[in-house]
């Protein structure tokens, strides 16, 4: 379940909220069951290629139907761990540790915590606003989201979330909190608009001419 990024101080640590949702190898596995159901969807036309050429072997409609059956249930049984295992390395949120002052973190993914590291394996953190705009006439709303990079000593992580708070304010909150680490924190923002679509075309995108405004 997606949520606006936004830091929450507890008794213990201050985290850095991404993504809600609880957290562990079970509840992993037990998310992924119901997105897992659109893999037969998904391998939908192999499926009927097999269901089509047994109409045409003579097969009877209860052996293609009970055939097709097992088909999606294999590809269902697949399709979940397969799911579940992309899904694990997802970050739902940073903890930072003591709440007021830290000097560790760990990124919490849905499989579970990682390991504390010391606050200063943490070298930056880039928050780039994108907001793609409707053009004139366009009744559409703007788009928000926000990619957060963090970069530590030995990686670096990436992802784009749905966002629409206050970037300037998340940005400054985490200064305050990292800063005196001596972790930089940058924050730049990224305007489009939206594609006007093309008069008769079945096409229609979502792509844009950037103007960015940076700031840190």
């Amino acid at each position: 379940m997606a949520t606006d990024a936004s830091l929450r101080q507890g008794p213990d640590s201050t985290d850095l909220v991404l993504r809600a949702g609880p957290t562990g190898p079970v509840w992993n596995a037990l998310t992924s069951a119901g997105p897992a159901l659109f893999t037969p969807l998904a391998l939908g036309v192999p499926t009927l290629i097999v269901a089509f050429w047994m109409a045409l072997a003579g097969a009877r409609a209860s052996t293609v139907f009970v055939v097709v059956g097992v088909i999606a249930g294999l590809e269902y049984l697949i399709g979940w761990p397969i799911l579940a295992l992309s899904r694990a390395r997802d970050i739902l949120r940073v903890e930072f540790a003591p709440a007021g002052v830290p000097t560790s973190l760990r990124l919490v993914r849905a499989a579970g915590p990682d390991v504390w590291l010391p606050v200063n394996a943490l070298r930056e953190v880039r928050l780039t606003h994108k907001v793609v705009e409707p053009y004139q006439g366009d009744h559409k709303p703007a788009v928000s989201t926000l990619a957060l990079e963090l970069v530590l000593r030995d990686a670096r992580e990436r992802l784009a979330l749905p966002f629409s708070g206050d970037p300037r304010r998340l940005a400054d909150a985490l200064k305050a909190l990292l800063g005196p680490a001596g972790v930089v924190v940058v924050l730049r923002t990224e305007r489009s608009t939206r594609d006007r679509p093309q008069p008769n075309s079945p096409w229609t995108s979502g792509g844009s001419a950037s103007a960015g405004s940076g700031g840190g």
